[in-house]
Parts: C-alpha cells; structure tokens; sequence
C-alpha cells in the first residue's frame, strides 16, 4: 500500500481479494468496529464490481457480555443491507467462565463463525486483522517467550473448525482502513453516533449540540453581513473605474492590498474564497489550503520594502490569484496543459 493514508482504492481491493473469487459464499466477520466495518465496505465493492462470484454473508458475534452489543448487531445489519448484503448476529449464550473469559469468547466467536459459514454453505471466513494486529500479537508472544512457531504470528490462511480462515488484510495498516472507511460518510455517522452516550454524560448531549450549532449559525450569519460590507467597501472604487472605462467588472476581483491586509483574518479569509469559488472552475476551494494562501499573502505583502512591491503568482481550485502593483486580483486560472 502506498501511503497509511491513502484510501484503498478499487484495484487494490480487487487485488486484496483475488484468491477468493471462486469460493461459493463468504463470511465476513463483522463486530462493528471501523477494521470490520472497512472490510465490509470492501467486499462489498468488490463483489458488486464482479459478473460472477462468492455470496457474501456479514455475521456479528453477540458474545452477550456487553448491554450495548445487541444494539452495535443492529447497526451493522443495517449498515449490510445499505450495502446489499445479507446480515446474521449469532449470540453466545449458555453461562461463561469466571476464569479466561478472553480466550474463551474468542474461541465461541470462532464456532460461531463456522457455524454460520456451513448453515450458509460458505467455505470461507475473512476476518479484518491488520498489520497492526499482527504486530501486537508478534509482541505479546514475543514477553510471553513463545518460539518460532508462536512468533511467527497469525497466518494469512489457516483451517478453523472445518471452514477457512483468512485474513485478507493482514499487511494493511490500520490507518489505511480508518481512512477508506472516511471516504464513506455512511460510515462516519455511526461511529460517532455510538460516541453520544458519553459525550451526554459530559455534559454534549443531543439538545446542548443542537444549541451549539444554532448559536454558531447565528454567529455565522452576522460575520457574513461584515464580509458584504468589507466586499463592496474594497471593490467599490473598482466598479467606479471600470464602469467609467467600459470594462468588463465580471471578468476578476480586485482589491487594494493594504486594505485587505488590514481587516480582520476571518473576514479576509471569507473574502478570498468566495472570490475563489466564484471565479475558480475546479469544484469549493479547500478551507486549509485558503488558509495557507492567505498566510503567503501576508508574507509577501508585510516583506515588501520602500524599494520593493510584493508580487506573487498561485493558483487554487482554479482560480488564478495574483498580488502585483499593490493590488490583489482574483481570476480564472488558464486551462491546464494536457
């Protein structure tokens, strides 16, 4: 994988789940954190982007320790059927051990996992253990003196209880997944979503959230009517003359350097991207790379001298922004070279 950040794209999941294109069905093993949910929302893209292939079954263990595991079950079959596949909580129930309950819950998830796999005539189980995981467990056998045979950690395919465990992502970083699962707004709401509970005990439920948002509306409402004001206040000797000389006033934003640079940063800020979006051809212009223009605007123009008139040349979703004469303009950035 290129970059810990870097969203898994199509060709690599195809690529991370070539082996099992031929199985008759799938077992994904899905408890509802962000490294199963990724490898739901892989599969699931992958099996949609085939002809033919493996039914996919998602199954979530409901070891019956936790109150809000059978609602996170629920969650995650909701989340399978947005994606078009099939979902089935499977519970531990019986009495658990005092003594080992670790390694006994890990051992029902495994049964139970089979157990789904052959009631659905899947031959394979993919669970989501990453490189992170394999790392940890390199390290916990590593202090408990395992030899070679432990140390060599969890196998990317192995055989468990009659049905085939794999581990598809087993050399991908956990980071990549959280970021591929971000790609995905679907996703991102039910994750922070089951945050509510304790942001409500601090104090962020959803009734003072709610006011939050409504007084930084009102906020936001106000700061705009100032960038009116400060928009027509550094354009209006601009009209006048291009209206005097004919010219076309819709063709750039132009404004005095030293009186933008006099204002406030949120005022400028908001200035510089609705001139940016109004005359930019590629899309919203990034809040933080405005940010980072505003911050070389500054420089240029608090570096020049008597001597001196700060220029500078950069483009921006588009958008062609220029600082030369003491002047700052705005423009559409010349199409780029193929």
């Amino acid at each position: 994988m290129p970059d810990d950040n870097t969203p898994i794209s199509a060709q690599q999941a195809k690529d991370l789940f070539a082996d099992f294109k031929g199985a008759p069905g799938i077992v994904l093993a899905v408890s509802g954190g962000p490294d199963s949910l990724a490898l739901m929302w892989l599969a699931a893209r992958w099996r949609h982007a085939l002809s033919r292939g493996p039914r996919l079954l998602a199954v979530t263990v409901d070891h019956s320790l936790r109150a809000e595991a059978a609602r996170e079950a629920r969650e995650v079959k909701r989340l399978a059927r947005s994606l078009g596949l099939s979902h089935r909580t499977m519970r531990w129930t019986g009495a658990k051990p005092k003594s080992g309950l670790p390694a006994a819950a890990r051992s029902a998830r495994y049964r139970l996992l089979a157990k789904a796999a052959r009631e659905s005539g899947a031959t394979h189980i993919l669970t989501a253990h990453t490189r992170d995981d394999q790392a940890e467990t390199l390290l916990m056998r590593l202090v408990r003196g395992s030899g070679i045979a432990g140390l060599a950690a969890m196998a990317r395919e192995s055989e468990r209880e009659g049905v085939r465990l794999a581990r598809p992502l087993l050399d991908v970083p956990k980071m990549q997944l959280i970021a591929t699962l971000n790609h995905d707004t679907s996703f991102t709401r039910p994750r922070l979503r089951a945050l509510m509970p304790a942001l409500a005990a601090e104090g962020g439920d959803a009734r003072n959230l709610a006011r939050l948002a409504s007084r930084l509306a009102r906020a936001n409402a106000a700061i705009e009517l100032l960038v009116d004001g400060a928009e027509q206040y550094l354009t209006l000797r601009d009209k006048m003359a291009a209206s005097s000389s004919g010219a076309d006033v819709v063709a750039a934003k132009s404004f005095d350097a030293r009186a933008f640079a006099a204002m406030t940063d949120e005022i400028r800020l908001r200035l510089l991207l609705r001139a940016i979006n109004r005359f930019g051809h590629e899309g919203p212009a990034e809040l933080g790379k405005v940010e980072v223009l505003l911050s070389t605007l500054d420089e240029a123009i608090a570096g020049s001298g008597a001597r001196r008139r700060p220029r500078l040349k950069q483009t921006l979703a588009g958008a062609l922004i220029s600082l030369a004469d003491e002047r700052i303009s705005v423009a559409p950035a010349p199409p780029r070279r193929r």
